[in-house]
């Protein structure tokens, strides 16, 4: 995915309305806010990670349906974290208890709120820093867990909150810890090329 970093004058600043206005009007864009408030643009994913994205939403979600203990979310989502960054993770899950303190109208929004647990999948594009500073950002932000997934490189970088990132060499399955009793991410489609 080719991301584009467009820096606002420092006169100019999007609010959060104006920011869901131009995710409305360019559908075929992804779009972040960073902390400084520097709007990022990227593209639509290509087939191969697109595809990378679906096996990983897709385990998560069949795993929450079985005891419902939260809300799964997909990489088109915004959640406006603590630090006023928008993030959209490639896959997240939020806590029920968490997710339904918020009013229904956070919840129609850029929700204010940072995921109890996000993934990133890197793509071929994606420039490895970036994302590695954006799961730092989740974790400082409050996130508990988050795995970024670096296929080229058959490698898991995970993130838990007061620990150092692990670095994981072709592993075939992820554990969800005690944030996701009982999940297990199989990543052998993931990392088959």
């Amino acid at each position: 995915m080719t991301t584009l970093e467009i820096e606002l004058a420092p006169t100019l600043t999007l609010t959060d309305t104006q920011l869901a206005e131009i995710c409305r009007n360019n559908r075929d864009l992804r779009f972040e806010r960073t902390a400084n408030g520097d709007l990022i643009v990227m593209s639509p994913t290509g087939s191969e990670t697109g595809n990378r994205n679906v096996s990983i939403s897709g385990q998560l979600w069949l795993w929450n349906q079985q005891k419902k203990p939260g809300y799964v979310f997909d990489s088109s989502t915004g959640f406006k974290l603590p630090n006023g960054a928008i993030r959209s993770p490639d896959a997240s899950w939020i806590a029920r208890d968490r997710w339904e303190a918020l009013s229904a109208e956070e919840r129609e929004k850029f929700a204010p709120i940072c995921p109890d647990f996000v993934v990133e999948l890197r793509s071929t594009s994606d420039r490895l820093q970036l994302l590695q500073e954006k799961m730092v950002e989740y974790i400082e932000c409050g996130c508990r867990l988050g795995w970024l997934l670096d296929v080229t490189r058959k490698q898991v970088e995970v993130y838990r909150s007061n620990e150092s990132v692990a670095i994981l060499d072709a592993p075939t399955q992820l554990s969800g810890d005690e944030v996701l009793l009982g999940f297990e991410l199989d990543l052998t489609e993931i990392f088959t090329p």
